[in-house]
């Protein structure tokens, strides 16, 4: 088993290294970039003011820069040691492929550099909008566990009876709406739409938050986040839960439940001591990965519909403002942390199940 990790260790920076370069070709050769944002703006401002250059400057000009016309749409009638400058603030003066070992020497030291547009450390904006993505991230995934796990157990031990029937039509219509609809729906009831305003509107705390007790504090965070959490968790029982009734179902079939029942135990000793361990070594070995999905994934809308300022609206803003830092600092982190997961889960089937070996993978 330790051989088994440390090989899988020593995958994860080659396999690491190759998501980061595609990444890094696909962004940096997309148009729009960081220079040629600044460029399209310092246009519009010449136009607003009403500084235009008459056709004979802009013809003098456009010969001197038919280099970087060629690079970006918007350099026309820009002085090119302007451009050139903007290029070296921004870190464009240098090949792509220096540019990229470059940002892989840094960001092994984890060292992101600074935001293109916030002036501030990346490493910082990470932590500010960290508490944000984990709160919505652990709740929902404890409440979709909580309640998908008996419920599926339940549905595998009365697999077609009108319980099942009725739950599966139940959980199936909330998979069937999404989690940003209905997000709106629960504003628009509970929000101070045009019926209640029970809960607030906006953020992850209020104002005063500083100023209340430990209790009221407990309080004041979870009435924040009521509504965003069940609008992320309507949706996310139906795959769990059919996960877990169909993996019983399988185990409840096999033949050492037949025998445990014919020795006169009972059921809920056989399902808790002997088909349970069997039936959620998959299921419990997905729940890194699952976490993860919903820490920066699956929040992102909920996040920008109730004003709550977490990583995925973060790293949406940066995408729409070619915020480089930040994509790729994102991307960096969510990569390795998933390499990382995926060994987790592996040590978890070891630890649900002490006979699985993995030795023979390598």
């Amino acid at each position: 088993m330790y051989k088994y990790i440390f090989k899988r260790i020593l995958l994860i920076l080659p396999t690491l290294f190759i998501i980061m370069l595609v990444n890094f070709l696909i962004i940096q050769t997309a148009p729009g970039g960081p220079v040629e944002r600044i460029l399209a703006n310092l246009n519009n401002t010449t136009n607003i003011q009403g500084e235009v250059a008459t056709s004979s400057v802009v013809a003098n000009l456009a010969s001197s820069a038919n280099n970087q016309e060629a690079k970006y749409n918007s350099a026309y009638g820009i002085d090119p040691q302007l451009i050139s400058q903007i290029e070296k603030d921004y870190g464009f003066d240098k090949p792509l492929m220096a540019r990229f070992l470059q940002t892989m020497k840094k960001f092994l030291s984890f060292d992101f550099g600074s935001s293109f547009y916030q002036d501030k450390k990346v490493t910082e904006l990470l932590l500010e909008k960290l508490p944000v993505s984990i709160s919505l991230g652990i709740w929902t995934t404890l409440i979709i566990y909580i309640v998908s796990i008996p419920l599926g157990i339940k549905k595998a031990v009365n697999d077609g009876t009108k319980f099942d029937i009725t739950t599966s039509t139940i959980v199936i219509i909330c998979n069937a709406i999404p989690s940003f609809l209905f997000a709106i729906l629960l504003i628009v009831l509970f929000a101070g739409g045009n019926f209640f305003n029970i809960f607030p509107l906006r953020g992850l705390t209020s104002p005063n938050f500083s100023e209340l007790s430990l209790f009221e504090k407990i309080i004041d965070y979870f009435w924040h986040l009521c509504l965003p959490i069940l609008a992320m968790v309507i949706g996310g029982f139906a795959s769990l839960t059919f996960f877990v009734k169909n993996s019983f179902i399988e185990e409840i079939n096999k033949q050492y439940v037949t025998t445990a029942y014919a020795k006169g135990l009972k059921q809920n000793q056989v399902l808790y001591h002997h088909v349970f361990r069997n039936a959620m070594m998959i299921i419990v070995a997905g729940l890194p990965a699952s976490l993860i999905g919903i820490f920066f994934t699956s929040s992102m809308l909920i996040e920008i519909i109730f004003s709550l300022d977490g990583l995925g609206l973060m790293g949406y803003e940066a995408v729409m403002m070619r915020d480089y830092p930040i994509i790729f600092a994102t991307l960096y982190l969510f990569t390795l942390l998933g390499l990382v997961m995926n060994i987790i889960s592996d040590l978890t089937y070891k630890l649900v199940d002490p006979r699985v070996n993995f030795e023979g993978k390598f």
